[in-house]
């Protein structure tokens, strides 16, 4: 019998850059000529309304930079915005591929994006195809660490707490799958995963 019935990935910081983080946002609005402390003082509201998916990926750029006149148009800044996310380096999309390619586990996401970002993100590096399910902030309508987010993924699933395995890079997002009764694993990178994996019977030592 398998450990597991579902293992859920994080995406942003386990397979892929987070895209949108404090870094990838300095870096576009620099190159947009965008008052940094301006843009990251209206920010965090309407973040959190679009990555629950409240409001559209306009409704967002309208309240954080199309607040006075811009040179550039939404698209432009939108594809730049885009261009940040990139594979993880040391990440684990390897190892989802390979436990998509082996059929045994229910292979899924459970993330904080945004709708539009999630749509390029999925389509761009293919994870559409790996994912057999998207539990994802903007189509749940709540956000990694509440709890109600983790309740809501296990009545999604139909399978018992400590038949799901969630692996993510933030501690307080494992702590709240732990709260929840999931089996969570820290993500600190491909080999560390790797081995607990194996520890846990999900890969053999081989």
């Amino acid at each position: 019998m398998l450990p597991f019935d579902v293992i859920l990935f994080d995406v942003g910081g386990v397979l892929l850059t987070n895209g949108w983080d404090h870094n990838e946002r300095a870096l576009v609005l620099a190159r947009f000529g965008v008052d940094v402390a301006g843009f990251e003082a209206r920010q965090p509201v309407p973040y959190a309304a679009w990555e629950r998916g409240a409001i559209s990926v306009d409704q967002y750029l309208d309240a954080t930079v199309f607040t006075e006149p811009r040179s550039f148009s939404r698209e432009e800044f939108f594809s730049a915005m885009c261009a940040q996310s990139k594979v993880l380096p040391d990440g684990a999309l390897p190892i989802l591929k390979e436990l998509a390619a082996g059929g045994g586990y229910l292979v899924g996401a459970l993330n904080n994006e945004a709708r539009e970002t999630n749509v390029y993100r999925f389509s761009q590096f293919g994870l559409r195809g790996l994912f057999r399910v998207a539990l994802s902030s903007c189509y749940l309508g709540l956000r990694k660490p509440d709890a109600a987010i983790y309740r809501c993924a296990l009545d999604v699933l139909g399978r018992p707490a400590e038949r799901v395995l969630f692996i993510d890079d933030r501690q307080g997002n494992v702590d709240g799958a732990t709260a929840a009764g999931m089996k969570a694993i820290h993500f600190t990178g491909a080999a560390a995963l790797r081995a607990e994996l194996e520890g846990l019977g999900v890969f053999g030592r081989g």
